[in-house]
């Protein structure tokens, strides 16, 4: 009898809400999951997207004139940085234009404002240049390749990451010396491959879409054979690439028989004991951020030393540390404690027809759009908060490697567009429905091109934003230390 009076209550809740679904039992619409019978064909809807921003539109690129000289937009990224690295910063983004495009998200975010854009939304990487790109390990000693980082990552247009990546597989391409057709191939085989990807996992069962395109069948998924020989290469190196082998080279034993840090500027530096207490003090609240289940494994290991470490171009100038830990064996683990700012994107959503969120923690907004993109996320990413300012932690050195796309050869750019083409679907498919924006690409080659002639396009304006820099540099406008 409990269980008929149990049914019959489930029942009156399905018919109270007005829903219910034919035979059997009838159940109330739960939040958090989706209606059915299913409603609507979002394939559909893609397509009909396309009468009000035709595929062949993505191909403008369309400047206006309030957009920022270059020199007014490296100040302004700077804001907020640790003032005495801005011209280690400056002088890394003059390196070359690809260099220049990995330090100015926040500009081309702006130019991208101003693009035609589908309002399909997903969690972007917000910096998916060619280099963003790259193989780390997993909690099983495994490698796995995808983007791999996510500082600029938002809620936002599915469009502005394809571009970004194409842009810079363009200016990646032209920096290895490869001719101007190889370079536009390699752009449109991004966006193609970016295409067919998504309308494969369109086609798949919701499960198997979300984990599909495992590591292993990448290279034969994207035709990137060519690719075969480099990724090996860089697998060899990356599993090399260990906290371990960071320790080995970064510190010292101690009277104690503990390690600590060594200075070696003007990456790496010692902190002041009160600076290394707030850091190591943050850990505590770092790790009410983990899965439960993690936290035998970190209180394994005692906290012995605390250093500042420069990081890349783009992240120059931001605080960021390093924490040597240190297991019953004495064999370390390092962490990364690395401030977490607002999103150079989140100014120029509206522009773009998008809300701007409201975000509690940086750090917070890190990990969660990390692990909303990535097929598989560092076992210990978490966020804390130092000082008053927010940050990420993570492991440091996780077996992490990555293929330099400026030093590939002509033959492999195409290889490699498509590889990354494919990895950028994949992770956008975790937050948009891959119907719908497959519906809106289709099967035909008009976005490719489309986005391809963007990509040359803009990569023509990142040449000439580099030699304003270049140019500012010399007359003694902005401050930089070049060949750093």
């Amino acid at each position: 009898m409990a269980e008929v009076t149990g049914t019959r209550a489930v029942a009156d809740t399905a018919d109270a809400a007005g829903v219910g679904g034919g035979g059997g039992v009838r159940v109330p619409v739960v939040p958090g999951f989706a209606r059915w019978p299913v409603a609507g064909s979002p394939k559909a809807e893609g397509k009909a997207l396309r009468k009000r921003v035709p595929r062949s539109a993505h191909a403008v690129l369309d400047l206006d004139g309030a957009r920022p000289d270059v020199v007014s937009a490296v100040e302004e990224s700077n804001r907020g940085r640790i003032p005495g690295l801005a011209p280690l910063r400056a002088g890394r983004m003059a390196a070359t234009p690809f260099a220049f495009l990995r330090g100015s998200a926040g500009l081309m975010a702006y130019d991208l404002a101003r693009t035609p854009a589908t309002g399909i939304g997903a969690q972007i990487c917000g910096d998916a240049h060619a280099a963003n790109f790259g193989l780390y390990g997993d909690a099983r000693g495994g490698l796995v390749i995808d983007l791999n980082d996510f500082d600029e990552t938002v809620h936002g247009p599915w469009e502005w990451d394809l571009k970004r990546l194409a842009a810079s597989i363009v200016l990646a391409g032209r920096e290895a010396g490869a001719d101007e057709d190889t370079c536009r191939e390699a752009a449109h085989d991004a966006a193609g491959a970016y295409r067919r990807t998504m309308r494969l996992l369109a086609r798949l069962p919701a499960l198997d879409a979300w984990n599909a395109i495992a590591d292993e069948e990448l290279v034969s998924h994207t035709d990137a054979h060519d690719l075969l020989g480099t990724l090996e290469r860089v697998s060899e190196k990356a599993r090399a690439n260990t906290s371990g082998r960071f320790a080995a080279r970064s510190t010292e034993t101690t009277e104690d028989g503990g390690r600590r840090f060594v200075d070696a500027p003007p990456v790496l530096r010692r902190v002041p004991d009160e600076e290394a207490a707030a850091v190591a003090g943050a850990l505590e609240p770092y790790l009410a951020t983990l899965s439960e289940d993690r936290l035998p494994l970190l209180a394994r290991y005692a906290v012995h030393d605390v250093a500042f470490r420069v990081v890349g171009t783009g992240s120059v100038g931001t605080r960021s540390y390093v924490v040597l830990l240190l297991d019953h064996r004495g064999e370390p683990l390092v962490l990364q404690v690395k401030e977490a700012r607002p999103s150079a994107l989140l100014p120029h959503l509206a522009t773009a027809g998008f809300d701007t969120p409201e975000v509690g923690h940086e750090g917070r907004r890190v990990v969660m759009g990390q692990k909303r993109m990535q097929v598989v996320s560092d076992i210990l990413l978490g966020w804390t908060t130092v000082d008053g300012r927010p940050y990420q932690v993570r492991q440091f050195r996780n077996r992490k490697g990555s293929v330099d796309a400026t030093a590939l050869a002509a033959d492999q750019m195409d290889d490699y567009g498509r590889m990354t083409g494919a990895l950028l679907a994949r992770a956008h498919a975790h937050s948009a429905d891959p119907r719908l924006i497959a519906g809106y690409c289709g099967k035909s080659g008009e976005l490719d091109e489309a986005v391809a002639a963007f990509a040359v396009a803009y990569a023509d304006r990142t040449e000439a934003d580099h030699a304003a820099l270049l140019a500012a540099v010399r007359a003694g406008r902005v401050a930089a230390e070049l060949g750093v």
